[in-house]
């Protein structure tokens, strides 16, 4: 069973180093969006160079290291679903170092009069996925742990926000209404389809997760429509509130 697949007794067989060679330390925080639209965006309005690239059967993706405010930021186009973001967080450490990483994605509504207009900060994610089970212990959910850290930013800045728990699911046509009323009755405010992955990739491997949600389209609604998702996917504002999440950091 799925809930059986950490093993936490012996070694993995492929490592990055197959791959991309001896690890590599060039800057301590890496921002990755999901959005097609940030991405060229970012690179039109920041100095950068491409530092590397992470290369799949289907793509070649570049990485660049941004200047931003004479400090030097790892910057990627991550990919979409937990098992891909993971293994992207996984490779961009691997080569680049950075141990710090600010994420932000989208995500669907699970109640609108709490999330609208505001951005999430997630303290849990339900893990209906994959990849966590093979980097933590099973269990329903798992604990994002510096969703304080990003409360903490968000507050002294002002920016309006929710904190509460996510459902992670990346099977993206089966999120029913059934699956849709448990998770809201758990307390969840948005499904999305990395972070549960991710976080559990990142305390695996001692990599610092900063992460926060925008939601667009609404699930807890009688008649589904992707009305809000695309602003929500490729809003500018997203990345300069990740540059704030970096600035706070000290870094």
């Amino acid at each position: 069973m799925i809930i059986d697949s950490f093993d936490y007794e012996s070694e993995a067989i492929v490592s990055p180093k197959v791959f991309f060679g001896e690890r590599r330390k060039i800057c301590d925080v890496a921002v990755g969006t999901f959005s097609r639209e940030i991405y060229p965006a970012v690179l039109e309005r920041f100095p950068n160079e491409k530092i590397g690239e992470m290369r799949a059967a289907n793509r070649i993706k570049p990485v660049h290291l941004l200047t931003v405010n004479d400090k030097k930021i790892v910057f990627y186009l991550s990919e979409i679903g937990a098992s891909l973001a993971g293994t992207d967080a996984i490779e961009i450490n691997w080569c680049t170092g950075a141990d710090k990483f600010i994420l932000f994605g989208s995500a669907g509504s699970l109640d609108k009069k709490k999330t609208e207009g505001k951005y999430v900060v997630p303290s849990e994610a339900y893990r209906d996925e994959g990849m966590s089970y093979h980097y933590a212990c099973p269990a329903d959910y798992i604990t994002i742990k510096n969703a304080d850290v990003v409360e903490k930013i968000f507050i002294k800045h002002g920016m309006p926000f929710v904190k509460g728990r996510v459902w992670t699911t990346d099977a993206i046509y089966r999120e029913t209404r059934g699956l849709a009323e448990k998770r809201k009755s758990e307390g969840c405010l948005a499904v999305e389809m990395e972070l549960a992955g991710v976080q559990a990739v990142c305390d695996f491997h001692n990599i610092e997760l900063y992460y926060f949600l925008v939601t667009g389209d609404v699930i807890d609604t009688e008649e589904y429509t992707a009305d809000g998702l695309h602003e929500a996917n490729h809003d500018m504002k997203k990345f300069y509130t990740a540059l704030r999440i970096a600035e706070e950091l000290g870094i």
